[in-house]
């Protein structure tokens, strides 16, 4: 009988997320301790409660008519998930939150987040969790018995330097949840600048791009007698003003669809 891979550290592995995979003839033990480290990556730390378990796509698992990547896409395409991650939240959060839970990483850049956007207001919610679990990028790192884990806290081909940084501001701690609101990568994604794990002291320099303007384009909701208008709107700001704008688009009700950096 084979064994569950894991790490019984309770120093760095703890914040990493030792890779955990269930291997044939697991005992019920070693399924449990899979079920329980896939709701714990793919729901962000979020505790819930023994009835909103997935129990039939635990009994699937269980007997081997999916594997841990079949888990993981009940889980992350469940109600709950969704009530979770996507249900109040913007489609920033959602989706850089979708990097991390399925991809075990951060964004790379704008242009994955753009990417992901178009894919979701063309395609809807099931194909934007199906395009991570479907990549080759999950295959390669997961393939279908591992459980995915915050990857990028190590050093891995295709990951750049910055994806430590912004990893870290994803992660914040191993007991932290992910129930936050607000996308935490929105601005240094837009202006490709580096994400800051401290807050840069007073007087020093910043980044060569934190001087530009940038397009927001969104949707804006507005009701008037029973009437429900949906119109595109832009709004030009600096890297400085990109947080509060994007903030107060997001309580109003619209949706971001792009953030451009405009031409010096």
């Amino acid at each position: 009988m084979g064994n569950l891979t894991a790490s019984a550290s309770l120093g760095l592995d703890a914040f990493e997320g030792a890779p955990i995979e269930l291997r044939p003839f697991a005992s019920e033990d070693d399924l449990q301790e899979v079920i329980r480290a896939a709701y714990r990556q793919v729901l962000g730390n979020v505790h819930i409660l023994a009835n909103a378990r997935l129990e039939s796509a635990e009994a699937l698992l269980r007997n081997g008519d999916i594997t841990v990547r079949g888990f993981v896409r009940a889980i992350a395409q469940s109600e709950l998930y969704s009530s979770l991650f996507f249900d109040g939240n913007s489609q920033y959060r959602f989706i850089e939150l979708n990097f991390k839970h399925i991809l075990g990483r951060a964004p790379h850049d704008q242009a994955e987040i753009r990417a992901h956007v178009s894919l979701y207001n063309d395609q809807g919610y099931a194909a934007e969790i199906n395009s991570y679990l479907d990549g080759n990028e999950y295959i390669d790192n997961f393939g279908e018995a591992t459980v995915p884990f915050p990857r990028s806290i190590r050093s891995q081909a295709g990951i750049k330097n910055e994806g430590f940084n912004r990893m870290f501001s994803l992660l914040r701690g191993p007991a932290t949840s992910d129930l936050g609101k607000g996308a935490k990568l929105i601005s240094s994604l837009a202006a490709n600048t580096a994400t800051p794990i401290k807050a840069l002291a007073k007087g020093n320099s910043t980044y060569g791009n934190l001087g530009k303007s940038f397009k927001i384009a969104f949707a804006s909701s507005q009701s008037a007698a029973r009437l429900k208008r949906v119109s595109q709107q832009t709004v030009v700001v600096t890297f400085a003003q990109m947080s509060q704008a994007v903030q107060n688009i997001h309580k109003s009700g619209g949706k971001i669809s792009s953030i451009t950096e405009l031409a010096s």
